[in-house]
């Protein structure tokens, strides 16, 4: 049950300062994730229908948060203490997490049976499209050999063809995972994508579950890894199901890193088992200074910019939010509910 439309609701804009091993995790991401008053009235103006019916409140970290929860009844942001918010939170209705991923908040035991929680899923669409597209790309045009080469001063002739023809598996088909098939879908490839049901995904050559996916992978040229962080995506590209690529595979991993050991990952590297790899996704991140990772061949690491758009992240974010604002103020079903059970 939400507020008459003709009141207001008070929206907790929870932003974070940024420390090593929390989000953001640089002082860059700090500034591309602040929803300040500024760009949440600029985004705002899109509705103006809404201007009159929020009352936001900008803080940071937990600096006000337990006081500002005993008013709030809609809470912005990326994550939250939970212990004792179903006690101390009684006008609480609507959660907002900022990022696709909410792993950081599973368990969900914490969630009050009354209070909506939704993701950010489809703002980083356009954006993780593009990177997928590049490093699909450079896996098949050898990059990362050459860039390994050329740190070790080697010359080599390493040629390509075209990506026509050549099979690529997607592994997750949500919102980046399609954003990827669409990008590469004109070039030719045959695209294969993996999810949980065996849904039809548009621009794939066919579709088969995930409980079929050992099957497949023998067959894949790269290998796109597009996951959630769940417990049932965690270690699903183990040791084992790693083996069985061709030596000439490329792996990308734009979801999380649970879902693949990395370990095993680099061990194949090494021994020259796997063609190369491009990471974007770490546990921890920033990435340890004495990590495997950093000395690898035939490895491009990226630190967790496959699809955060740097200019228009918050406006994007802010957009959406406020198109389900709309929609929740009029007692309709939110734009990207999150599923209690499966987490996502």
């Amino acid at each position: 049950m939400t507020k008459e439309f003709n009141s207001k609701f008070r929206i907790h804009v929870k932003n974070n300062r940024w420390a090593v091993g929390s989000f953001p995790n640089t002082p860059e991401g700090e500034e591309v994730f602040t929803i300040d008053p500024e760009r949440f009235s600029s985004a705002l103006k899109k509705y103006p229908n809404l201007i009159d019916k929020v009352e936001p409140y900008f803080d940071w970290d937990e600096d006000n948060f337990w006081s500002s929860m005993t008013q709030t009844d809609i809470l912005l942001t990326w994550n939250l203490p939970t212990k004792g918010l179903a006690q101390r939170a009684l006008n609480l209705r609507w959660i907002h997490c900022i990022g696709a991923g909410i792993e950081h908040l599973l368990p969900l035991k914490w969630l009050p049976a009354n209070v909506e929680l939704t993701n950010n899923k489809g703002v980083h669409s356009d954006k993780a499209g593009e990177y997928g597209l590049m490093a699909v790309l450079m896996l098949h045009n050898h990059i990362p050999a050459i860039i390994t080469n050329q740190s070790n001063r080697v010359y080599n002739s390493l040629y390509s063809t075209p990506i026509a023809g050549k099979t690529i598996v997607v592994i997750g088909t949500g919102s980046l995972g399609s954003a990827v098939i669409q990008k590469l879908e004109p070039l030719g490839p045959c695209l294969i994508g993996v999810n949980r049901s065996g849904r039809d995904v548009k621009g794939c050559d066919k579709i088969i579950p995930v409980d079929q996916i050992d099957r497949i992978l023998p067959h894949a040229d790269i290998l796109f890894l597009a996951m959630p962080d769940t417990p049932e995506t965690n270690g699903m590209m183990d040791r084992r199901r790693l083996g069985v690529l061709k030596p000439t595979c490329g792996i990308v991993n734009i979801g999380r890193q649970s879902a693949m050991d990395y370990e095993a990952l680099c061990d194949l590297l090494e021994a020259g088992k796997l063609a190369g790899a491009v990471l974007d996704v770490f546990n921890p991140e920033p990435i340890e200074q004495d990590s495997r990772l950093w000395s690898m061949p035939n490895l491009i690491i990226t630190p967790h910019v496959s699809a955060d758009d740097g200019d228009s992240y918050v406006t994007r974010t802010l957009d959406l939010f406020f198109s389900n604002l709309q929609r929740f103020a009029n007692g309709l079903d939110l734009v990207n509910r999150v599923n209690r059970e499966l987490g996502y």
